[in-house]
């Protein structure tokens, strides 16, 4: 049964997308088996998995509304290696929808069901606001990854963000928690990085990823080729920093496992 993350953050340009896109890939590297789901109307993900966003035939869109399942929708990232669930701005009309359908806040939960069986992860890419598209995704999710970046203002919105996470579980999805917070666009020149660093590390302990995703050019040039850094650069820092944070999170789910919390 896949473990299903929403990528999710108020705040844009903080590394969502790109977050999803390679840590798909480092998954499916790693021989697992993965959905990555485009849940935000810019079409990033799949445009940066090399999928023309304009040509669809299906989307998320329609799996949404009920006009076609998933499995009709999903697309083959062949230089990532994963599945995709693509999205374009048909997306905005597609939330205009669901709020006048019953059960809408799980629209996508229910439309995962009869996939779960078939990966490994199912990663989810939240649009940068807390709309209905973001409740679908943290009501279908498992857990919620958050990429950050080191910055004074990032934390503020954090506290925010947790907050609206908290409520939202406890009232459509209790099992739901926040998987990890990761630091990504790290500069450790910058001395204000590493002090934010050092206090989500006191306040977050071991939600915090060991892993941190460096700001590197390999990684901000592979989505206008349309491949994730793994295919576009695998020697560079970025791409090897989502190969080591796709081992942390295998790592965590096996100690959870054994633990018997998971």
């Amino acid at each position: 049964m896949a473990k299903v993350f929403a990528i999710a953050n108020q705040k844009g340009g903080v590394g969502k997308t790109t977050t999803c896109i390679n840590l798909a890939a480092s998954l499916a590297e790693t021989r697992r088996h993965v959905l990555l789901i485009d849940l935000d109307p810019q079409g990033n993900a799949t445009t940066g998995s090399g999928i023309d966003k304009l040509a669809l035939s299906h989307s998320i869109h329609e799996v949404l509304t009920g006009e076609c399942d998933l499995i009709e929708a999903m697309q083959f990232c062949e230089q990532g290696g994963y599945q995709l669930l693509p999205a374009n701005r048909n997306l905005t009309a597609a939330e205009v929808s669901l709020l006048q359908m019953s059960g809408k806040e799980a629209r996508l939960r229910k439309a995962l069901e009869p996939v779960r069986e078939n990966y490994d992860y199912i990663l989810i890419d939240c649009p940068p606001s807390l709309s209905m598209l973001t409740i679908n995704a943290l009501v279908a999710a498992d857990g919620v990854i958050i990429p950050m970046q080191c910055e004074y203002y990032a934390l503020e919105g954090l506290t925010d963000l947790m907050a609206s996470i908290e409520r939202i579980g406890a009232r459509f999805n209790p099992a739901l928690k926040i998987e990890g917070l990761l630091r990504t666009m790290v500069d450790t020149r910058i001395s204000l990085t590493q002090d934010v660093s050092e206090q989500l590390k006191q306040h977050f302990a071991e939600r915090l990823y060991n892993t941190v995703i460096p700001r590197n050019v390999r990684l901000a040039e592979a989505p206008s080729f349309g491949l994730p850094a793994l295919a576009y650069d695998k020697t560079s820092r970025g791409a090897q920093a989502y190969l080591a944070l796709a081992g942390e999170i295998a790592r965590r789910q096996r100690k959870a496992q054994q633990s018997g919390t998971n």
